[in-house]
């Protein structure tokens, strides 16, 4: 009988040990911290060859660099959010739109958000613009005057839209605004450009001439304070996931009637569900974001952020591409140059 409970007993503490060892596995897996809070926290991008990995929505990048706070035909905004960062191509390309926009007699850009430094989920906000290749560029007009910190952070975009309506507001809306769109869209490094379904018929309705430009400007919800471009897969990036092409034509015909029915706007049927972004580990990103986080990051912040032509003071000696920096990335950690790679529109309304 003494041997059967001192067997009894072995059993029972080794029973013991393998259930706690299981509720700590499950107690540290349960814990494992959220990639938005991981990703949100990294101040500068890793320093690292320019590649996107994953999805627009699910994924991250490597390589980034910043576009400065001020230059001299944009500004950005929502400078504590620290997203000035993106694909060198990306953020070259922004600079290219913001002085030949001048040119056409646009007055600057005001920036919106690109991505966080090492892309990713965000804390708040956007679902994409997680790999470095999508930019917000507000539809208010750069000021005359430069903004203070403070006013990038208060001063609101302008709805090009008409209140509890779907149709631009003509009070707001110039010819100017489509010529910006136009510049942007014959970019051929861009795929897409997202804007409020009220801002493609008045372009469907006005335009004359050469519309085939029109097939890069699409439907989306939201998107009325301000436009999104986003390029395409960069070379390099095998990681990258592109999507389907969206075809041919102006986009002007039933599909753009469908978002004046009733179906688009119906109310979410379940408000309260969580955002994917409140829910995704860095386990459900592709694993090359964990070598993403874990990369050192660049000496500082001046050394990798694109104030115009030039590229960044810490590579201003490397040799320079003979194409023009809208056309190539940044030759710093190897970036690699860009190329025209179409992807087309997302198609999951947004959460």
């Amino acid at each position: 009988m003494r041997v059967f409970l001192q067997t009894a007993a072995r059993l029972a503490a080794a029973c013991l040990a393998i259930l706690a060892v299981s509720g700590g596995v499950t107690s540290r897996a349960g814990a494992e911290e959220l990639a938005k809070d991981l990703f949100g926290s990294k101040r500068l991008p890793a320093a690292l060859p320019a590649k996107s990995y994953g999805f627009y929505s699910k994924g991250c990048f490597a390589g980034g660099v910043a576009i400065a706070a001020d230059g001299p035909t944009w500004q950005a905004m929502r400078l504590s959010r620290n997203r000035r960062w993106g694909h060198p191509t990306l953020i070259a390309l922004i600079e290219r739109l913001s002085r030949e926009a001048v040119a056409d007699g646009w007055p600057g850009l005001l920036v919106g958000d690109i991505s966080q430094p090492r892309g990713g989920p965000m804390l708040t906000g956007h679902a994409s613009h997680q790999i470095g290749l999508d930019a917000d560029i507000w539809f208010n007009p750069m000021p005359d005057a430069r903004l203070s910190a403070a006013e990038r952070e208060t001063v609101s975009a302008v709805s090009m839209i008409r209140k509890n309506g779907l149709l631009v507001d003509e009070k707001v809306w110039t010819p100017a605004h489509a010529r910006l769109l136009k510049r942007a869209a014959r970019y051929p490094q861009v795929e897409r450009i997202l804007v409020h379904p009220g801002i493609k018929k008045k372009l469907c309705d006005t335009v004359t001439g050469d519309r085939g430009w029109l097939n890069k400007v699409r439907p989306f919800w939201g998107h009325d304070y301000h436009f999104h471009i986003r390029i395409g897969c960069q070379p390099g990036s095998t990681g990258c996931k592109s999507q389907a092409s969206t075809g041919t034509g102006t986009g002007c015909d039933k599909s753009l009637a469908w978002w004046f029915t009733e179906e688009p706007w119906r109310p979410n049927k379940n408000p309260d569900a969580p955002k994917a972004r409140d829910l995704m580990k860095l386990s459900s990103l592709p694993k090359a974001c964990s070598g993403v986080l874990a990369a050192p990051a660049p000496q500082s912040e001046a050394a990798v952020t694109y104030r115009g032509k030039a590229p960044p003071a810490a590579v201003a000696s490397a040799p320079r591409p003979p194409q023009d920096a809208a056309s190539v990335g940044i030759q710093a950690n190897a970036y690699l140059p860009s190329a025209d790679v179409v992807i087309p529109l997302p198609e999951a309304r947004p959460e």
